[in-house]
């Protein structure tokens, strides 16, 4: 029986990396400003950042994290963790401007064993969801198409976030 393939190269970066330590992400995206778009960088504040997944669960499936290296809710301050909860609120709004999802995932893998691809540095994922989005391709071969390039997800989130003036802290 001959197989069609599904390309996804994007992943393989991915993948090579699992193993190596290459240091935080986060950490190396606050210290480079300069490098935001290359870096999927949507908004940074005095305390905290949010990004675009590099290897989403779906599109538009942002990262919100507090600028320190911090690896549980119990390190964070009080006004990280009211900047961080404000940043959940207006990253929804975002990305109902952009996307118009049906719902959304939000939540913390805190530890490796919970899933937590960066277990030293706590961040909150906010994943939006369709009637529909599980469908054959993720049943049947593990596979998770998403249809929009980060390049340009991000200029349209960047448009409505100045067109509405978020984020709005």
């Amino acid at each position: 029986m001959e197989r069609d393939n599904l390309w996804a190269p994007w992943r393989i970066p991915y993948i090579r990396g699992l193993h190596k330590d290459e240091g935080c992400f986060l950490c190396h995206n606050l210290a480079h400003p300069e490098q935001d778009d290359a870096n999927l960088v949507l908004w940074r504040t005095d305390r905290c950042i949010v990004v675009l997944n590099r290897f989403p669960y779906n599109n538009g499936h942002l990262l919100i994290a507090p600028a320190r290296h911090i690896a549980g809710l119990e390190e964070a301050s009080e006004e990280e963790m009211l900047e961080l909860t404000k940043l959940v609120r207006e990253a929804q709004r975002a990305l109902s401007m952009t996307l118009s999802p049906h719902g959304y995932n939000v939540g913390l893998n805190l530890g490796r064993c919970s899933g937590a691809g960066l277990p030293g540095h706590i961040h909150i994922h906010i994943v939006p969801r369709w009637d529909g989005d599980t469908n054959f391709m993720s049943v049947c071969s593990d596979t998770k198409v998403v249809s929009q390039s980060l390049d340009d997800l991000l200029v349209e989130m960047k448009v409505a976030s100045a067109e509405h003036g978020l984020p709005s802290l």
